[in-house]
């Protein structure tokens, strides 16, 4: 259990990654406004160390819904539309249930709509990047 959990959180901290791209990304594009993991240390936080807050949050949460993730599949993994449907129910759960209620940004129908798409788009690539890397470390100790 205590490999499945380990191996579960370095997945998710490379999916983390992976969706911190299609985050950026939307950035560029000016889609994003201010980025939600900031918002949401802050409001939890502070505006002390908001932005290394902000990113330290943003990854031990993915690295947990990975190891979540890797311990619910006993360490066999996940195809990759289970993990995107996990992205997508960490998606809805966050943007239309915790962050709203902590007061950090409005429920996802009532944001920006460019935001909630980059948003969406980075949980699938989440989910599926995460999906994968449990496949692949599943693999590598069969």
């Amino acid at each position: 259990m205590i490999r499945n959990l380990l191996r579960g959180a370095a997945a998710g901290g490379m999916a983390t990654t992976a969706m911190s791209t299609v985050m950026l990304a939307g950035d560029k594009l000016g889609l994003m406004g201010e980025q939600p993991p900031k918002r949401v240390a802050r409001r939890l936080f502070g505006r002390q160390g908001e932005t290394p807050v902000a990113i330290a949050s943003h990854f031990g949460f993915g690295a947990a819904g990975g190891a979540l993730l890797s311990t619910l599949s006993r360490g066999h993994g996940v195809p990759t539309w289970l993990g995107a449907g996990y992205g997508m129910a960490i998606w809805l759960a966050s943007y239309q249930g915790w962050v709203p209620a902590i007061g950090a940004m409005p429920p996802a129908h009532r944001d920006r709509p460019g935001r909630q798409a980059v948003m969406i788009a980075a949980h699938l690539v989440y989910g599926a990047t995460l999906a994968r890397s449990l496949r692949s470390a599943a693999r590598s100790t069969s």
